[in-house]
């Protein structure tokens, strides 16, 4: 292992809160390899970048000689994560659990040495455990202590239905830590009760609790939401060069560091170079193209990365259209409609406020030329291409 304040240091980069943190750092003198924990329900088939955030601290582990373990939720997958929800979420079959975690055991040997890394389901000991194991389990904890979690809180005040069956979701997720004697959990900040959770069955069972290390949850393309599927605001690492790079360059500038931050495997006194070089007066477009170029070849190669930052050029500096877009006609009541409607019933933002922050952006266009009109009309008769950012194009004909 390297020197222990420089390894703590690698560790700490990007991490959102470690608890304890001298606890940590008492476990990395003894120069032992420690068990490193991230666990992952496979509720869809492809992981985004925001996966990543948690895999590339795996990764640091590892370079560091620690031993990783990438668990696969299988079973809490079937129970499904009330985390940040209002809802009950819609529980998975056994089929579609599995089917999911073949693709995720294949995407995260991107980041991961598959050599150095333990694949584990919790179904290994969680279906041992049976039904007098799951009572006894759920008997650890009273529902006064599963009521302190916010999104249960809220639920319950706002009278949606909370299942019994939720409860039990931090409960398997903490005996996991026990099943696995981890030293250290990895999660998002939304994930801290359960967590917790962790320790405390660790030290019911007499084992040595398992220091927790959250990550930020990482922003989406709108630099306002977490990147998710659902919201649209997401880089798959299963999407294309092309459409990766696109997605990169899009993002504000600001937004760029915390990519750099929470993404980018350069040093970090590489990432400051590049910031001073901006303040300096360099374009912030170049060093987003670096970027861009360092996550395709990670999870493509670099003859790709290559290739999409010329597709690039030739597509958008040069000032050149796509072949293809999609072809809308839009029929407004009235024979009018507002640009922002216009743009949100296009698919070229989710919702009319996102419109309006696009066009104050300077990120929406007609035939290549900026909207500055916020209260813009179009009205029927009109046809025309409409963009909005780098790479969202629609042929609209409002009749």
């Amino acid at each position: 292992m390297t020197d222990v304040s420089q390894a703590f240091a690698e560790i700490k980069r990007g991490a959102e809160e470690i608890l304890l943190e001298d606890e940590l750092l008492e476990k990395l003198k003894t120069g032992k390899p420690l068990k490193i924990k991230a666990g992952f329900d496979p509720t869809a088939p492809d992981l985004h970048l925001g996966h990543t955030v948690l895999i590339n601290k795996l990764r640091q582990f590892q370079q560091l000689g620690h031993e990783v373990i990438f668990l696969i939720g299988d079973f809490t997958g079937m129970i499904g994560d009330p985390t940040g929800k209002n809802v009950t979420r819609k529980p998975l079959t056994k089929e579609d659990v599995l089917a999911n975690a073949e693709t995720y055991k294949e995407q995260v040997f991107k980041i991961l040495d598959p050599a150095k890394t333990t694949v584990a389901f919790n179904s290994t000991w969680m279906d041992k455990m049976g039904a007098a194991g799951m009572l006894k389990l759920a008997s650890r904890q009273t529902v006064a202590r599963m009521m302190e979690r916010d999104d249960f809180k809220k639920r319950y005040a706002n009278g949606q239905a909370i299942a019994i069956h939720e409860f039990m979701y931090p409960l398997v997720q903490g005996w996991d830590s026990v099943a696995l004697e981890s030293d250290v959990e990895l999660g998002g900040t939304d994930q801290k009760f359960n967590l917790l959770m962790g320790r405390e069955l660790q030290k019911s069972e007499g084992q040595r609790p398992q220091t927790v290390l959250m990550m930020p949850l990482l922003e989406g393309l709108d630099g306002v939401q977490k990147m998710s599927k659902s919201l649209g605001n997401y880089i798959g690492i299963t999407d294309s060069p092309s459409d990766m790079f696109g997605k990169v360059m899009s993002i504000s500038d600001d937004l760029m560091w915390r990519y750099y931050e929470l993404l980018s495997f350069k040093d970090l006194e590489v990432i400051e170079g590049y910031k001073a070089k901006v303040a300096q007066g360099a374009n912030p477009r170049d060093v987003k193209i670096d970027l861009a170029k360092e996550l395709i070849t990670r999870f493509h190669d670099e003859t790709a990365a290559q290739a999409a930052h010329d597709e690039f050029i030739n597509r958008f500096q040069k000032g050149a259209m796509p072949e293809e877009m999609p072809e809308i006609e839009l029929s407004p009541e009235n024979g009018e409609i507002a640009i922002a409607n216009l743009l949100k019933e296009a698919g070229l933002v989710s919702s009319t406020s996102e419109a309006m922050r696009m066009i104050k952006q300077g990120a929406a266009k007609i035939e290549g030329e900026k909207v500055n009109d916020k209260n813009l009309i179009i009205k029927a008769g009109s046809k025309a291409i409409y963009q909005v950012g780098k790479r969202k194009f629609a042929r609209v004909l409002v009749k």
